[in-house]
């Protein structure tokens, strides 16, 4: 920062403007020490001459010379030095007066007089006005004067008057006497020492003031300059570090305070030891200038302060920051493990004693994500209490919050639905084994009911057989209508082993009625009826018949299994995603637009609008409903078409490459809509209209569809490449994506370029923006002695990079709190090389990611340094490119006319 420098050659403190923390590198401070009581003290102490605060009566500084034996054995120097510090004390009102000199020589003789006269004349500094001589008092050297000034007053050089008196009397018809000491017969109250001491005291507090700014500049730019840590613990000692220095200096300051105010006292003091008592004019110019070093100081403390608030309230935010970063890792590595677990839960159960322990398991796995959940909702809470505080890193903050609420849905939806599969499996296992059981229990029933004896004839056999074929046709009765309902399926037989029984009780009752049925060849013997023996279960190569076996089972299988399989992504899967999202997207624009755009021109709302909101609505919304018609009436209808015709999606994208550019347009503008937005977000205005769309996320959020948007498109075209990789459409699609890439480039691009700010021309003109990015850089200038103080710049200076087909413009990036909400990046313009006189060293020996741009024949050469070989190589091959293409422009030229051909085309 700029310090304030004293300067002490009129006897008081002049300040240069205050200017706090600017960098140091852009200042540049000569500053040439004056000449202080201490440096000449002896001298001052032989008091050969005196400063005694009297003036003439036009305020003219009075500087006396008192009787000193030794006078003219003074060295020149030390006579030198103390005139010269003499009048550099009264201010400089006073010494454009001129300065009145009193020569006390009545006890010397005209030697001395002459000497004196002699010396003053070729060494005062000062700007002379008169010069009073007390000449010698005895007879014969007074004569002798009087003879001297007459013959030698040409010789002295003055040329002011030089006035002889003969005593003190005289001296006090030209000062009165209330300006002149005791010695000269006045009343002037001075004291040598006293005076000494005063002038090295308020010289000693400037020094401790000088020092004291500096101290505060040099800790205010280490401040300025040090990078926010990226760890808790990092961000805390730099934190207490920053914050012990802060107390350290503070207590400087009120040193420095205490020791002005105890010096203002001392040089007041006989003013407040006697009512009688004034100040001479010397003195109250020592006040004033203890004063204004005061003021001063307070000056320095408040913008010291100031700075330093801002600083602490930085470290502060950033350490909220890293512990919310910190508690989002660990907060989320939980909840993935937790929805890890919970996609691992995917069997629906075969019985009911199996799903009532599935039950259990999940219950289990809820209890133990309640914590996660709860710590995962409050950190959510946190960070959006972090944003309505204002913290400058809104937009690393929101998308967690965001992402933390969405794993808690998703759980709780997920085992909500998992509760349900659940349920509902169990509830159908328990009709089916009620229903197995009253189905195997009736079987039972009427095999034990048949009497052998009535079996016996044929015509009692096939009667038989027809009630059996009856019952096993009731199997079918408890199958519904629609298989893919978990409630309409069939209602029958998933107690295995009991159904296996009585199937097996039935197969073989129906082996011997047949035999039964057929002719009788021989009479029937009458046997009494006995129990049936107790069904046994059939071995495994036993068949079940169709009717109430495998299919039936194979049926319900498939009617649990149908809804609990996970979504599986195939391409036509992932076109029905992209399409039903673009209807979803298409839906929220226009509700944007009729329930916030249009209602701004309702008149019944208009005393709703704050009044900066008032005809920007442009602003707000940008070119939004550009985008919304264009997907309403073009792109969605087109996305749609391709559900028949899946190879014509990436024909979509190619086909509207130019139309999708309208999201460049939106998303510069962005950075005006969101501050306008953090001006009146919390207006009731958007509250209402909020409330009427039944919106669970405010204006803002919606806002950021566009944004999200262009990139969605993206992430699916890379999940159709994955699907249709080495196919017919696969070339297509890879165009496809690269044209979204493109647009989201171009989008990032063209969000840099409009934060250029300082360039004088049209940036519109340097042609199409192809890379921007940041770097270090070492400048390296052959031609002229203002650029040598590059060839000493070890420390490479931090530039972004802007390359365009014109012109290679060099920026400072600089980031700022916007009212103190949000950091924003602009590029501060610098420097720019035109594309057509440049030329490119692809290699710099000692480090493989540094490359050379030199100009006008390496006269200046910029060293740049990217951040990995690959960035290195993309921004080579994209400047080779430039300059290839001006290689074969300059060649067209020269076939054409080579008189025409610039010099620079003609040096490639």
């Amino acid at each position: 920062s700029t310090i304030q420098i004293m300067n002490y050659l009129s006897g008081s403190v002049f300040l240069l403007p205050i200017s706090v923390f600017t960098c140091a590198d852009e200042i540049m401070q000569q500053e040439i020490r004056p000449l202080v009581a201490v440096d000449i003290i002896e001298q001052l102490h032989r008091q050969f001459a005196i400063l005694s605060g009297g003036r003439g009566k036009d305020g003219a500084p009075i500087i006396t010379f008192p009787e000193f034996a030794g006078f003219s054995e003074i060295p020149d120097e030390d006579f030198l030095n103390v005139v010269t510090y003499l009048t550099s004390i009264p201010s400089l009102e006073a010494a454009s007066i001129g300065f009145i000199i009193i020569i006390d020589r009545r006890r010397d003789k005209w030697s001395a007089v002459k000497a004196s006269l002699t010396r003053i004349a070729g060494a005062f500094p000062g700007n002379l006005q008169l010069v009073f001589v007390l000449r010698p008092s005895r007879f014969i050297q007074r004569a002798i004067a009087d003879i001297g000034i007459k013959l030698y007053r040409d010789d002295f050089k003055m040329k002011v008057p030089i006035i002889m008196l003969n005593s003190v009397s005289d001296l006090h018809g030209y000062i009165d006497k209330c300006q002149l000491t005791r010695e000269l017969g006045g009343t002037l109250e001075y004291g040598h020492s006293q005076w000494i001491h005063h002038r090295t005291a308020i010289e000693n507090f400037a020094m401790t003031v000088k020092t004291t700014a500096q101290m505060l500049q040099t800790f205010g730019t280490d401040l300025a300059e040090t990078e926010l840590p990226n760890d808790v613990q990092c961000t805390e000692e730099l934190l207490s570090a920053h914050t012990d220095h802060h107390s350290k200096l503070k207590d400087e300051l009120k040193l420095a305070v205490k020791q002005g105010a105890t010096l203002l006292t001392c040089i007041r003091e006989p003013v407040t030891r006697s009512a009688n008592s004034k100040l001479s004019p010397d003195e109250l110019e020592n006040v004033a200038t203890v004063e204004r070093l005061l003021a001063q100081l307070d000056e320095t403390e408040k913008a010291f302060d100031q700075f330093w608030t801002k600083h602490h309230l930085k470290l502060e935010q950033c350490l909220q920051l890293r512990h919310f970063e910190h508690d989002f890792r660990e907060v989320k590595l939980t909840l993935d493990n937790l929805m890890e677990a919970q996609a691992g839960f995917s069997d629906v159960g075969d019985s009911v004693t199996r799903v009532e322990h599935l039950l259990r398991e999940q219950k289990q796995l809820e209890e133990k994500g309640q914590e996660p959940l709860e710590k995962a909702q409050t950190l959510a809470l946190h960070g959006e209490q972090l944003i309505q505080n204002n913290h400058y890193a809104v937009d690393s903050i929101r998308p967690k919050c965001v992402e933390l609420r969405r794993i808690c849905d998703d759980f709780t939806n997920e085992t909500k639905k998992k509760y349900d599969i659940l349920g509902k499996s169990l509830e159908l296992h328990k009709q089916l084994d009620k229903v197995s059981d009253q189905w195997c229990e009736a079987g039972i029933y009427l095999l034990a009911s048949q009497a052998v004896d009535k079996c016996q004839s044929q015509e009692g056999a096939e009667t038989a057989l027809v009630e059996i074929e009856k019952f096993l046709a009731t199997a079918k009765e408890h199958q519904l209508s629609n298989p893919k309902d978990t409630h309409n399926h069939l209602l029958f037989a998933f107690s295995f082993p009991k159904l296996e029984d009585v199937q097996e009780m039935f197969d073989k009752r129906q082996v011997s009625l047949k035999k039964l049925a057929a002719k009788q060849t021989r009479p029937v013997q009458p046997v009494a009826p006995h129990p049936e023996s107790s069904p046994k279960r059939a071995s495994p190569k036993t068949t079940r018949p169709a009717g109430v076996g495998g299919p039936l089972i194979s049926a319900f299988r498939y009617s649990i299994q149908y809804y609990s399989t996970p979504y599986f992504f195939s391409f036509s899967h992932i076109i029905n995603e992209l399409i039903e999202t673009e209807r979803v997207y298409v839906e929220e624009l226009q509700s944007i637009i009729e329930g916030y755009a249009s209602e701004m021109d309702n008149p019944s709302l208009l005393h709703l609008i704050p009044s900066m909101l008032q005809n920007k609505k442009d602003i707000l919304f940008g070119n939004l409903p550009e985008i919304y018609e264009f997907h309403n009436r073009i792109f969605l209808k087109e996305l749609e078409n391709c559900i028949e015709n899946p190879e014509l999606l990436a024909r979509c994208f190619l086909k509207r490459k130019e139309d999708l550019q309208i999201y460049e347009k939106y998303c510069q503008n962005k950075p005006r809509s969101e501050a306008l937005w953090r001006q009146c977000g919390d207006s009731i205005f958007f509250q209402e209209c909020q409330r009427k769309l039944d919106h669970k996320l405010s204006l803002d959020a919606y806002l950021l569809k566009p944004v999200q948007r262009i990139t969605k498109y993206q992430l699916l075209l890379k999940e159709m490449l994955k699907c249709s990789k080495n196919s017919e459409g696969t070339a297509e699609l890879e165009e496809a994506l690269a044209t979204v890439l493109d647009i989201i480039k171009s989008v990032n691009d063209s969000m840099h370029q409009i934060a250029i700010t300082g360039y004088e021309g049209d940036v519109s003109e340097l042609g199409k923006l192809l890379m921007q990015g940041s770097f270090n850089v070492w400048t390296d200038h052959k031609k002229g002695h203002n650029k040598v103080k590059d060839l000493a710049r070890f420390k490479p200076m931090q530039r972004h990079l802007f390359l365009y087909t014109k012109m290679l413009l060099f920026c400072k990036k600089r980031e700022e709190n916007t009212d103190g909400h949000e950091k924003t990046a602009s590029y501060s313009f610098k420097n720019s090389l035109k594309m057509s006189t440049v030329g490119i060293t692809e290699n710099v020996k000692g480090d493989n990611k540094k490359f050379e741009i030199w100009y006008n024949g390496r006269e200046e050469v910029y060293i740049i340094q990217a951040s990995s070989v690959e960035l290195k190589n993309t921004w080579i091959s994209e400047i080779r490119k430039v300059l290839t293409g001006q290689l074969e422009a300059c060649r067209g030229k020269t076939r054409c006319d080579p008189m025409m051909l610039p010099s620079s085309c003609r040096s490639v």
